[in-house]
């Protein structure tokens, strides 16, 4: 269940995988219109648990269509600086991770949420996914919400995540909390006191 006001943080198993969520150039560095504020808090979040889940990490990255359809149609004509192809710079890994994201399968999607096929295969026989990334507004609440629908326990690291804005953030942690005991906000500090 959710961490009550107080309580213990959700902790995960020893088996769980560590899903790092779209941790691109395009969400993390101005002028892209969709930097995260939050993205240095986030980032140092990522970079502590990053040890404590060798050889059980899976990076994700959002791309543009080549060709939007339907309702992507008007998303990118109001985000048209978006629309290029999946290996330009704006939709790298960024350095700092890099060398943690070589050696780690990746799984690229044009969509929100990464919970899919791909992503299963990726995670293996993780009963559990602890997510971290951004942004905590969309691609990591797409892929919560997906994964625990799927019947993976999923644990999303607040101070390893960036919303599009402090309220975002703050508002989908709140949404997600309504999930548990299938979707539980945690912390860094109680993730990794559980390693």
């Amino acid at each position: 269940m959710s961490t009550p006001a107080g309580g213990a943080a959700a902790v995960p198993g020893p088996g769980a995988a560590l899903v790092l969520i779209d941790l691109q150039n395009v969400f993390a560095h101005p002028p892209s219109p969709w930097a995260a504020p939050g993205w240095a808090t986030a980032l140092a979040g990522v970079r502590r648990l990053l040890p404590a889940f060798a050889g059980r990490t899976v990076f994700t990255r959002y791309v543009a269509p080549e060709r939007p359809q339907g309702a992507w149609r008007p998303y990118f004509e109001a985000w048209p600086f978006a629309l290029v192809p999946p290996d330009d710079p704006l939709y790298a890994v960024v350095d700092e991770l890099a060398d943690a994201a070589a050696g780690a399968p990746t799984v690229t999607a044009t969509t929100f949420g990464k919970w899919g096929a791909e992503l299963d295969a990726a995670t293996g026989a993780a009963p559990e996914l602890v997510l971290a990334g951004v942004s905590t507004d969309c691609c990591v609440l797409s892929t919560a919400l997906a994964a625990a629908d799927a019947g993976r326990r999923v644990l999303v690291v607040e101070d390893a995540c960036a919303g599009a804005s402090d309220a975002d953030h703050a508002r989908a942690l709140d949404a997600m909390r309504l999930y548990a005991p299938l979707v539980e906000v945690t912390t860094v500090d109680a993730v990794l006191a559980g390693r």
